[in-house]
This record gives structure tokens, sequence and C-alpha cells, in this order.
């Protein structure tokens, strides 16, 4: 669906290659509507112009903060041309349309690295620009939004050619409009809500937490938190709250080194450190219940180096305990709620995707050889299953008894990822005969069970749907295990 730009209103700050697309509109006989500065640009261009104060008959005011703030602009743009209702309004006001809307905000991110004061920076917020660039790109059927000065040259290629417009080249300037306005506010709350952090992941790099950290836990005791605090935490209490039944988590890394699930939640740490008590040094401890003496005891019988421990509260004795540790961070979560998608930056872009909800029940497995699983192995195997979805892919978990064993993660084999597991629950001792074996994805080889069942594990818990199935099938009821599908995949990155 085609357009014709009739008349334009152009209010920028980034002047350079503005004159080129001026001269463009003059010849193509499009009506220009301009403010303040802009309006002094094209009039030396000797190029008419509309100033908005003869079109809203009220002059800037406030040193500037109103000028396009007007029902006869926002009307002009935002008018559906296609809407009945719309254009009888529009006549009864005497508004008229404006096609085509070029913005160039002020440079707010600039003016922030530039060590300006407070008060210059907040002057650089613009108001009036923002609201022009998302009125016409929510208008986008009927108006051409230029967002930026990067988008100069595009509208200057579309002008070269005329003054019409597609559907498809006035979306594309509406998505490039949106990309300006949360990169734009997203800088404003960065400046007004960013916690600044000693530095990022590694000490070369910049760190900041942006948003009120105060909604997600009370700090009682210790240093700021790190970068990598703010992610293993993360990782902990995302662990800790898939169980309902009291459980334990020491994370490395965003991995769980040690994971238990117990009546008692003592006994619950108790069993999570030894699964990996060399790991455990400078880890994080999640509890998703209140954290007891007996575990702040244990904490420094073993002289056990806490990074952040969080629950959601303590017992009187466990804090006086823990905050002899001048530097170890104490906070009490506070079950808030998480946001439903995940957002990461790529390239030049942001992906996003729903956050990973989903804990299999009883419900999911689906038995698929001779032998059933007994049900000590089908708890187990929730529990490896659950902690598997944790920890990097690819992922491995070995339990026993509601204890983690031993884990194998971020190996690009799931082979190696199980030898790892296996080694390392030999070298802490432990006896995996009887034990259970979760992997976060299909295992598309029977390579994998064999080396299970060889090594005494009797249980198996995998997504399924490999084209492979039926050759670990195959294996698990020659060497006598027992093996569920979930039919949920947990890949972690």
């Amino acid at each position: 669906m085609e357009k014709q730009i009739k008349t334009a209103l152009i209010s920028v700050f980034n002047k350079d290659g503005l004159d080129t697309i001026v001269k463009l509109l003059d010849k193509n006989g499009v009506k220009i509507i301009s403010t303040g500065g802009t309006a002094d640009f094209i009039k030396k261009l000797n190029i008419p112009v509309t100033t908005i104060e003869e079109i809203t008959n009220f002059p800037s005011v406030f040193g500037g903060r109103v000028k396009t703030l007007q029902p006869q602009i926002f009307g002009g743009i935002l008018n559906r041309r296609d809407n009945k209702e719309d254009q009888a309004e529009k006549a009864k006001y005497n508004i008229s349309d404006i096609d085509l809307v070029i913005v160039d905000l002020y440079p707010f991110e600039e003016t922030l690295a530039s060590g300006a004061s407070d008060e210059e920076i907040i002057e650089k917020i613009d108001i009036g620009g923002i609201s022009l660039i998302r009125a016409g790109a929510k208008n986008f059927n009927d108006v051409v939004i230029v967002p930026s000065k990067n988008e100069y040259a595009y509208i200057t290629e579309i002008l070269n050619k005329g003054n019409t417009t597609t559907i498809d080249e006035r979306k594309y300037l509406a998505g490039c409009a949106f990309e300006v306005t949360s990169k734009y506010d997203f800088a404003i709350r960065e400046y007004f809500q960013g916690n600044k952090l000693r530095y990022g992941e590694n000490p070369h790099q910049m760190g900041m937490f942006v948003g009120n950290i105060g909604d997600s836990w009370e700090q009682l005791h210790g240093k700021e938190m790190s970068y990598n605090n703010f992610m293993d935490t993360e990782s902990a209490v995302n662990l800790v709250y898939d169980f309902t039944d009291p459980a334990f988590a020491i994370i490395k890394h965003m991995n769980a080194c040690g994971f238990a699930v117990y009546a008692d939640i003592s006994k619950a740490f108790e069993k999570a450190y030894a699964g990996d008590p060399v790991s455990a040094f400078g880890g994080i401890l999640a509890s998703n219940k209140t954290i007891t003496k007996a575990i702040a005891e244990k904490i420094r019988e073993v002289k056990l180096f806490v990074e952040v421990i969080i629950a959601p509260d303590y017992e009187k004795e466990a804090y006086e305990i823990l905050e002899q540790k001048k530097d170890i961070r104490i906070l009490k979560w506070k079950s808030p709620t998480i946001p439903k998608q995940q957002f990461k930056t790529c390239l030049t872009g942001i992906l996003v995707q729903d956050r990973d909800t989903h804990i299999e029940t009883e419900t999911d497995l689906k038995c698929v050889t001779n032998k059933k699983q007994t049900k000590q192995e089908e708890a187990d195997m929730l529990v490896a299953n659950t902690v598997a979805k944790h920890i990097k892919s690819n992922a491995i978990t070995i339990v026993k008894n509601a204890q983690l064993l031993s884990m194998g993660c971020g190996q690009t084999s799931r082979v190696d990822a199980l030898k790892q597991a296996i080694e390392k629950a030999k070298n802490f001792g432990f006896d995996i005969h009887g034990a259970v074996v979760a992997s976060e994805a299909f295992l598309p080889f029977n390579d994998c069970v064999e080396i299970a069942g060889k090594a005494g594990i009797t249980a198996v818990i995998q997504p399924g749907g490999s084209k492979g199935d039926q050759a670990s099938i195959d294996k698990c009821n020659e060497l006598g295990l027992s093996m569920v599908f979930t039919g949920f995949r947990h890949f972690k990155h």
C-alpha cells in the first residue's frame, strides 16, 4: 500500500545530511513544518518552512521543554486516514495530516559520557522528540517515521525516487524507531537506576546492574555484590526454588557443584556440601528454607569460604554466627515475580525467549524399557532431571537418594560429560551403584547408556526424541536398566 508524502514535520538535533533531505522534499512539493533551530537551518537554505507556532497558535514554553506536544501536531500524525470517526474529528478540530516525521533526539548518552552536571544531563532527556517517534511509528500504516540521523540515508534514497512510500518501507522504519526509543529509554533508566559495580565479569570490563535490586533481596551483611555474584546468585535461587521440598544448592560459575533435597534443611546442606567440598570453596549457598544454626555451625566448622548465602530467612543464632565473617554477603530472598522472558544482546540485536519454567513431574515420565523404575529411582530421576536443567549443556547429573553425587557440564560431547561425572563421583568416594543419571537433552546413541550401565547406574532419565532412541532402549534392556522419557529438552548455553 503506497502513501504519498504531502506534509513533513522535521525536528532534529543533528543536521548533518539534512540539507539533502530538505531540498528533495521541496523539489517534490512537500510542505515542511519545523521547530526552532531546525526551522532556522531550513530558512538559510531558502526553502519555505512553516513553524510549529504557526500551526498550534501556541509558543514554545518552559525553555523549549514544550514545543511539539500539541493536539494539532499529534493529531496530524496519529489520525487513521481510513477511519471515518478519526477523519470527522480531524475536520471538526481543523487538524491537518502530517505524513512524514523526521527526528534526531537530544544526545542524552553523549552528554552523560561527557561528565556533564546532573542539570545538563536532565535537560538532554528528550520528551517531544521521543513522543513524535512513537506516534509516527505507531501509525506506520499512514506515516513515515525517520527516528535518527542513522536513517537519513534511507529516506534520501526513497525521496530520490519521488514522494511515495510502500508499507514495507514504513514498517521497516517503524521498527528502527522502536529500536531507537528502547535504547534511549534504557540509557535514561540506567542513569536513574543503574547500580555501578566494581567491574564486570573481569576487572577490565565495566559492570552495572540496572533495576531495583531491593525487589529481589535484602542484603543483611557483607561486601557489595559483584557482577559474578549476581549471575551465580540468580542461578542458585532458580535451582532451589524449582523444588517445594527443602532443597540446598552450592553454585560455582553458575553450575551446581553440590545439591540435595532432604526433609531437614540442615541435612540437605551437609549432603550438598559433601557432593564436592573442594568446589564449594568460594561458592554461592542457597536454600529455599530458613538457614538454621546447625548450617551456620557446619560452615564455621569446615572453615568454608562463602561468597554469598541466600535464603528466605535466618535463625537468630545462625545469623549471629554467619555475620562473624566480615565479607560474606548475607541475602534475604523476597520471592519476587521474575520476568517471564529473557533478553540477551546478540550481534547488532537482541535475542528474546520465554524463561524455561517447566518442571517435570511423575505424569511427564514415560517408561520405555522392560524394567520399570522403582519409587526411589523415580524420585531421584526427578531431582537429577531438574538439576540438569540448571547446568550448562552438555549436562549430565548423577543422583542417589536425592543427593547430587556429581555432574558433568559444559562439554562439547555428552559422552565426555558423563565420563566427567562418573570420574568425579569416584574421586569423592561415592558408590554410584543404584544411582540414576539424567541428561538435559536426548541421547542420540547408545554409548552413554553403555558407560552408565557398566559404572553401576540403574536408571536413566532423558527427553527422548532422537532417531537413535531405540538403540538406547535396546542397550538399557540388555544391561537391565530402566529408562524414562520426559518429552522436554533443557538446553542451557
